[in-house]
């Protein structure tokens, strides 16, 4: 556990010598694809992969039409899987967990890592942040 008020290294960091490149991305700079997992969203990419050499992606994505059938019992081969939810909602069923979850606008989720999961329902105006380590992960059937 780190003692408050301790530094966790000796530092500051010189720009040179951090693990991330300093970054900055405004709206205006926003590219908007179809490059990602599912036909029916658009994906905006932050542009964290870049400057962590890849360990770190962070995407915000939208819905372009409801969800008309679940995606099917999938997983990630990844480290970590947070979503942030902007606007909207979506649910999920995970494998060993009995309830269905729904993650709603304001709410967050970090999502069991390389457990399968099933997105069971997204509504029409979905908009939320994922982040990922690492940024670029292969997605499996079940």
């Amino acid at each position: 556990m780190h003692n408050e008020g301790t530094p966790r290294y000796d530092g500051p960091r010189e720009l040179a010598q951090s693990l991330t490149a300093l970054a900055h991305m405004d709206a205006t700079q926003a590219t908007w694809n179809r490059e990602g997992l599912r036909e029916d969203s658009e994906y905006r990419d932050l542009g964290l992969a870049a400057v962590t050499s890849g360990r770190i992606g962070v995407k915000h994505i939208r819905a372009l039409k409801p969800l008309t059938e679940p995606t099917g019992w999938h997983w990630h081969d990844m480290t970590c899987h947070f979503i942030y939810v902007l606007k909207g909602s979506l649910r999920f069923r995970f494998e060993g967990v009995g309830d269905e979850i729904t993650v709603k606008a304001g709410a967050c989720l970090s999502q069991p890592a390389g457990v399968p999961h099933n997105v069971v329902f997204y509504s029409d105006d979905l908009e939320l942040i994922e982040i990922n380590i690492p940024a670029d992960y292969a997605t499996n059937e079940r």
